[in-house]
């Protein structure tokens, strides 16, 4: 009965999708029914509601709705509201910059790097900086990972040290000299008023200053980093959400191969 109803329905899916002209889809498609939830630095009353709504407006949305608003305390309000988007984006036109490697499991990438570089790759990472978040940095490092992803600790062919949180940059550095380091990861979840930017950017300045920027494969990771942000800001890749230790270990063998063979 509901395979029948489900098949049903994909038969009468409505085809009028533009993908030069995409916009949200809620209950049909071109609808462009939106959800967003935000707070407001006003008094939780009517006259909060009305701008609220008024504001929707604003950001392009038709028949906006408070469906749920709250008080957080004296003089802020929080909303939740739904409105119809009158705005459309060209899907065709967009171009994302993506960390360039293919995706091996752990077995390959051993392999891969007994086969292509012959010893261990030695790995550094850490949560540097005042950020207090290891989540990130303990699912790409540590040895039972994440989701079913084996972290680098359970790599035959990887040699890891993970620093751990609040990693002063300069700390970091050091380290990496010492153990002669191949690739540094780091973790940034804090990112209020753009403090990981600051602290990225400062630990390739360091690098430089050191010499040996060039010497490793830097990486950096977290819920707001994007390939496109970390070239920006002078690292090799930046690995954002629903990435795992096995796309992070296949990068950096297949870089350190390039590497090696482009000598």
């Amino acid at each position: 009965m509901s395979g029948g109803l489900y098949s049903m329905e994909s038969k009468d899916f409505d085809k009028t999708l533009d993908l030069k002209k995409v916009k949200p889809y809620g209950d049909t498609m071109n609808d462009g029914k939106t959800q967003l939830s935000f707070t407001l630095p006003v008094p939780c009353n009517d006259e909060a509601i009305e701008a609220a709504k008024q504001l929707m407006k604003k950001m392009g949305f038709e028949n906006p709705q408070v469906v749920y608003y709250k008080g957080l305390t004296d003089g802020f309000t929080f909303f939740v509201c739904y409105g119809s988007c009158i705005h459309t984006i060209d899907y065709t036109a967009i171009h994302v910059p993506k960390v360039d490697s293919v995706k091996m499991d752990m077995k390959e990438c051993d392999e891969f790097i007994k086969q292509n570089i012959g010893r261990k790759i030695v790995v550094i990472g850490a949560s540097t900086g005042t950020d207090a978040h290891t989540v990130g940095i303990d699912a790409i490092m540590n040895m039972k990972g994440y989701a079913g992803h084996y972290g680098l600790e359970r790599y035959e062919m990887f040699e890891t040290l993970n620093m751990g949180a609040q990693v002063p940059n300069e700390d970091f550095v050091k380290k990496a000299i010492e153990l002669n380091a191949d690739a540094l990861l780091v973790s940034q979840t804090v990112t209020q008023k753009d403090v990981h930017i600051k602290n990225l950017a400062e630990l390739v300045e360091m690098l430089e200053a050191e010499g040996i920027r060039k010497k490793v494969i830097l990486i950096c990771g977290g819920p707001r980093i994007t390939h496109e942000l970390a070239k920006e800001l002078g690292y090799d890749a930046g690995f954002s959400m629903n990435s795992y230790a096995d796309d992070v270990a296949s990068f950096i063998a297949q870089e350190m191969y390039k590497r090696l063979n482009s000598k």
